[in-house]
């Protein structure tokens, strides 16, 4: 188990990588399921900018960008639970689907806070643009980047 400082070095890099895999998902679900593939990703700035954010359909600095900003500031939060709990490094040097079983394990704690937890005002906001399945996919790519990152970081030690 990693200290809180190493947990939070390894989560940039963990948390970065799990944001920009899953913006990717919600851009591309965005696109095949409302033709509009930064509408998700705007959704996510409604706890700032209200109703508006969640009918915001293409890019926009206002919107976009703080979308973004908190969907990636988030993922590194729950990166952070990850590398304090699992240490994505270590796992990835225990085998790529250990590292995947506990990434899922990180995305699907998240996925419960996130729906079953938060008051509605602060739920990530892609929920009101995407259906159900989409958000289960995007949360896999989540997992899938936690796992990603954890690789990055065990390549990084070996040199």
């Amino acid at each position: 188990m990693n200290d809180w400082k190493d947990a939070a070095r390894d989560a940039l890099v963990s948390g970065s990588v799990a944001s920009v895999t899953s913006t990717v998902a919600l851009m591309l679900f965005g696109e095949a399921a409302i033709g509009r593939p930064f509408a998700p990703t705007n959704a996510v700035s409604h706890w700032v900018h209200g109703a508006s954010a969640t009918r915001a359909d293409r890019f926009s600095w206002r919107h976009t960008l703080t979308g973004y900003v908190t969907h990636h500031c988030a993922s590194v939060f729950w990166a952070l639970l990850h590398e304090k709990l699992f240490g994505s490094a270590a796992a990835a040097r225990r085998g790529a689907l250990r590292a995947l079983g506990d990434a899922t394990a990180t995305a699907t704690v998240a996925w419960v806070v996130d729906y079953h937890l938060t008051p509605r005002r602060l739920m990530p906001g892609y929920e009101r643009r995407l259906a159900r399945k989409p958000l289960y996919a995007v949360y896999a790519a989540f997992a899938a980047g936690l796992a990603l990152g954890g690789a990055l970081l065990a390549l990084q030690e070996r040199r």
